[in-house]
């Protein structure tokens, strides 16, 4: 037998397009097992679903949980130290040249259990689930190694069980070039492509493909080679692109028909305009930008003149966004990218959703949909971008369940 439930607000932004924050006021959500079954004004509540039980929420607004896109949140170790040699003067390419970086990561990474790696991992996530996350992506790339990668993306997974959230995984095997394999990156997009993700796709293990495609990293062609591989397996591609230089890799991810293109300061007119074709999303990364004290930004009016859609992330990651904060993403993404406060909340919730693949299932509050909310002591969702430093979460809804 089904179970049902009517949760009511005076305030509900359900992120739908058509007016801004798809916004009811006085509105009802009913749930049927989990699913969103119906939802509008609490007037128009049809006849046939008044009977069921009903919580009322005085003076408080419900959005869609929220969902942080892009993460490296499985991590050994941090990089403090480097973070005090950038405040010194040193960028972030010499560091990695120094054997900082990501392979610094990569060694602290390899050396802990896949205990003492989930350890270090659920505080981080328990910060973004306090502040309302129903979702999460989480890549690999600390590995470099088959067991090691395999390592990272088991304690992702195993995430679920520890905590009521959903995991989506990336395998970011090409996201620098192991010690092992130095001096010869085709021997080891060989090794990535021919052993790695074969046996991470069959022990699935793995939701999509990521790369990062910068002249600190991989080249277009290069990875344009993971990507065949992937498309091959039937999973989908993303890439970290154009985030140091203009290096073309949103042009080559849109090409595979990427679910999105991340960082993108260096973005020109050729890319955005293979983003649009293809459809793939743009996921902006303030906290990366800031903590880098990057000064190219964006093209956001280009980006939105062209019509793609333009999502949030936290890029939590050791070395470049030690960040494990959406609400504060939102401010800095409306105060340095000047994003409006509804783009804002839309790049965490329904572009977002969409950047993973899952804009079917979450991301808006809609019939149909995962019954998964956030309800927050505010009365409007600008307040959500507004403050800083400030966490007006109530409680949050997974599954319909607090």
């Amino acid at each position: 037998m089904s179970i049902k439930k009517i949760l009511s607000s005076e305030n509900i932004a359900t992120m739908t397009p058509g007016k801004p924050y798809g916004f009811i006021n006085n509105g009802s959500i009913v749930i049927s097992d989990n699913i969103i079954e119906w939802v509008g004004p609490r007037e128009k509540i049809p006849k046939n679903l008044r009977k069921f039980p009903e919580k009322k929420l005085e003076g408080q607004l419900i959005t869609p949980a929220l969902i942080d896109c892009h993460t490296h949140l499985v991590y050994g170790g941090n990089r403090s130290n480097e973070f005090e040699q950038r405040i010194n003067g040193a960028s972030y390419g010499k560091i990695a040249k120094n054997g900082g970086g990501i392979l610094s990561t990569v060694y602290a990474t390899r050396n802990l259990s896949e205990q003492e790696l989930l350890h270090q991992s659920i505080p981080r996530l328990d910060a973004l689930l306090n502040e309302g996350i129903g979702t999460i992506e989480i890549k690999s790339g600390y590995g470099l190694d088959l067991e090691t990668e395999k390592k990272m993306l088991r304690v992702a997974r195993h995430l679920t069980k520890e905590r009521r959230i959903r995991v989506k995984t990336s395998f970011l095997g090409a996201h620098s070039i192991p010690p092992e394999f130095k001096g010869r990156p085709e021997n080891y997009i060989e090794f990535v492509c021919e052993e790695v993700l074969p046996t991470l796709h069959s022990e699935k293990l793995v939701d999509a493909v990521d790369g990062f495609c910068e002249k600190i990293a991989f080249t277009p062609k290069q990875i344009s080679r993971i990507f065949e591989k992937a498309i091959s397996l039937g999973l989908p591609v993303k890439i970290h692109a154009e985030q140091l230089s203009n290096f073309g890799g949103a042009s080559i991810a849109a090409s595979y028909d990427a679910l999105s293109a991340d960082h993108v300061e260096f973005l020109d007119k050729e890319g955005i305009k293979a983003m649009k074709i293809s459809g793939t999303v743009a996921v902006l990364l303030p906290g990366a930008f800031y903590t880098l004290r990057q000064k190219k930004l964006p093209p956001i009016n280009e980006l939105r003149k062209s019509g793609v859609p333009l999502a949030i992330a936290s890029d939590c990651n050791p070395g470049s966004s030690p960040l494990t904060s959406l609400l504060l993403c939102m401010n800095m993404a409306c105060t340095i990218f000047r994003l409006t406060p509804e783009e804002a909340l839309a790049g965490i919730t329904r572009v977002a959703a969409r950047a993973l693949g899952i804009e079917n299932e979450v991301g808006t509050i809609e019939v149909g949909k995962k019954a998964e909310f956030v309800v927050w002591d505010l009365e409007h969702p600008s307040e959500l971008s507004y403050r800083i430093g400030y966490n007006p979460m109530k409680k949050r809804l997974f599954g319909g369940i607090e």
